[in-house]
């Protein structure tokens, strides 16, 4: 049987410890951690997992996976995307542009942060306007305008809007090791970074990273107690309803909201008119004490879904994990340290690789449960 992708790398599991070794200590530890104790970071995972799939041996209808999924009026080749990672560059450098370039090869979607290090017009030049993009909230209304019109120009179609960050979660390594915002490289960051030489050469030929999007509108000669100072007075607004209508107001394309994680929160997304609702937890990076992301989703899933696109991410690391979501009502899915774990254990070459790996694993467990269609994944849940 012939693979399309490097047979050593099989597995989250290896591409995570070849990630580790190759990524600075500092960088990996941002990409892994939680919050507070990673609680909730593992309770996505853990409980996502406790999901049964039954299979249907003797289905004699049945006639082959087909994994295309329509989200928005556009059809997939996946039920899954690129969730939006803050600092990607730092953690493995160009890998906003990696991500998106497969992305785009692949047909899935690819969201791009506003706290990322690539720009809203590059990502846009590699996908030809198909990404979507992450909306940090700013405090200024003329910023939010101007970041919409550039968003439009550009060719975006969907924009989610992250409702889950009114404060920046408590994470003690990031603390540590002056990864925090703003992010600033220490004595034992530069040491740590020396002895992983591919991510220094890497840097090298791309460049110390930087808030690309945001450049526009920073001086540029600020130094990093400055770009601090910025950073946190131009995003230190909560997103409430009153921001949301005047986004929905101007945005002329398809509206989302990132950060559901409750039916209170899901009947007001309905209401303001939101297209669809991205549940999530950040990761587990904002509240340790929640719930897990497979929790709200059975809660609400069957109240809401035929009033708005129900999607997910935080916990989702597989193609049976996909599997899982998608069973338990989601409509389509959404993963963020599994994309950059491959990239820092293949660099150029893993979008590629974890993509073709994904839906390997995601085709593999619809044929083995007979299941024609993402759509009908529901029918096999035990329970």
């Amino acid at each position: 049987m012939a693979f399309p992708f490097d047979t050593r790398y099989a597995s989250l599991e290896l591409l995570i410890e070849r990630a580790k070794k190759r990524m600075p200590r500092f960088a990996f530890e941002y990409l892994d951690g939680g919050c507070n104790e990673n609680i909730n970071r593992d309770r996505n995972t853990n409980e996502l997992r406790e999901v049964l799939l039954r299979p249907r041996y003797l289905n004699n209808n049945f006639a082959e996976a087909n994994m295309e999924t329509e989200l928005f009026g556009v059809n997939y080749s996946a039920p899954f995307g690129i969730s939006p990672v803050g600092l990607q560059g730092l953690m493995w450098p160009n890998a906003p542009e990696i991500l998106a370039k497969a992305a785009f090869k692949h047909n899935i979607p690819f969201i791009l942060s506003t706290v990322t290090t690539s720009s809203i017009e590059r990502i846009a030049e590699l996908t030809e306007g198909k990404a979507w993009y992450q909306l940090y909230h700013p405090r200024e209304e003329w910023l939010r305008d101007d970041i919409l019109n550039r968003c439009e120009a550009s060719g975006y179609d969907v924009l989610v809007v992250l409702a889950d960050v009114p404060t920046f979660g408590y994470r003690a390594k990031e603390i540590r090791n002056g990864l925090a915002m703003p992010p600033q490289l220490n004595f034992r960051n530069v040491s740590q970074a020396l002895v992983k030489p591919q991510w220094c050469l890497e840097m090298l030929k791309h460049g110390v990273p930087g808030f690309k999007t945001m450049e526009k509108y920073m001086d540029k000669n600020m130094n990093v107690k400055q770009l601090g100072q910025f950073m946190n007075s131009t995003f230190s607004g909560r997103l409430n309803s009153d921001r949301i209508k005047a986004i929905r107001d101007q945005w002329k394309g398809k509206l989302v909201i990132k950060g559901v994680a409750s039916d209170e929160d899901a009947e007001e997304a309905v209401r303001l008119g939101f297209d669809g609702m991205i549940i999530s937890n950040h990761g587990g990076r904002q509240l340790d004490a929640g719930e897990s992301t497979i929790a709200v989703v059975k809660e609400i899933s069957e109240k809401y879904k035929d009033q708005i696109k129900i999607m997910m991410d935080s916990g989702v690391r597989t193609g049976p994990d996909v599997a899982r979501a998608l069973s338990c009502g989601a409509e389509f899915t959404f993963m963020g340290r599994t994309f950059m774990y491959a990239v820092g254990a293949l660099g150029d070459k893993g979008g590629d690789h974890i993509i073709e790996m994904l839906k390997m694993q995601f085709r593999q467990v619809m044929e083995q449960l007979c299941c024609e269609k993402p759509e009908q994944l529901q029918d096999f849940r035990v329970g």
